[in-house]
């Protein structure tokens, strides 16, 4: 069977880190367009460099949970392909190979005049630090006003899967919240999330459980499939 898995905050927020959209998350003392926009990066590189600075700081203090390990088994009786709104690796990390990042990857930058120029990173980038043309480096994220470059193949994929699975995500930030409606009719939708936005029908079922307990409770179903 192919699986269409996609990924938000709440799977990430088990491990450790912080979401975007809670109270207490990243976005709190900065407006959103001051460290997520070109404009922002234009106007104060500095502070666009640390904030993601301390985020990668974070992310290499933390693991993966039992929801990353249960998606990575799943592999073992399921063709599973992720498509995450994360920007960390904990997927990777726990096994997952797989992985479609729509939002980018927080271990990894590129120039800022090549966009194909792309490397692993996990230091502090500051300025001054530069491609081999001399080009400053930027982090490898999908900032607010830039065009999502994985939505296509992300779209394909949940068209192509026989079950599409949702973890941890409001469905509400799009374009990535429009990728359920390209599910196959008839593909079973299982929605897991503690307070989950849209209720079950005849295709959706909903979990209401964090990632940590649904997840698990999810895969070992359809592995005995």
């Amino acid at each position: 069977m192919k699986i269409a898995v996609l990924t938000g905050a709440g799977v990430s927020a088990e491990s450790g880190l912080k979401t975007f959209r809670d109270s207490n998350g990243l976005w709190e003392g900065h407006d959103v367009m001051e460290v997520a926009s070109p404009q922002g990066f234009a106007k104060n590189p500095e502070l666009v460099f640390d904030f993601y600075n301390q985020r990668r700081k974070q992310l290499l203090e933390v693991s993966p949970n039992a929801a990353h390990l249960a998606l990575a088994e799943l592999e073992d009786s399921h063709e599973v392909h992720i498509i995450t709104q994360n920007v960390d690796d904990l997927h990777e990390r726990a096994g997952s190979t797989n992985v479609i990042h729509l939002h980018g990857e927080l271990l990894k930058v590129r120039s800022c005049e090549n966009s194909d120029d792309i490397r692993s990173w996990e230091k502090d980038l500051v300025l001054g630090d530069v491609c081999e043309a001399g080009h400053q480096l930027r982090p490898h994220i999908v900032w607010f006003g830039e065009m999502v470059p994985m939505m296509e193949p992300a779209m394909d994929l949940v068209a192509q899967s026989d079950a599409v699975i949702i973890i941890g995500t409001s469905m509400q930030v799009y374009p990535a919240a429009g990728l359920m409606q390209y599910a196959r009719e008839g593909a079973p939708i299982y929605f897991i999330d503690p307070n989950p936005s849209i209720g079950s029908n005849s295709q959706i079922r909903v979990v209401a459980e964090k990632a940590t307990v649904g997840v698990p409770k999810i895969v070992a179903e359809l592995k005995r499939a």
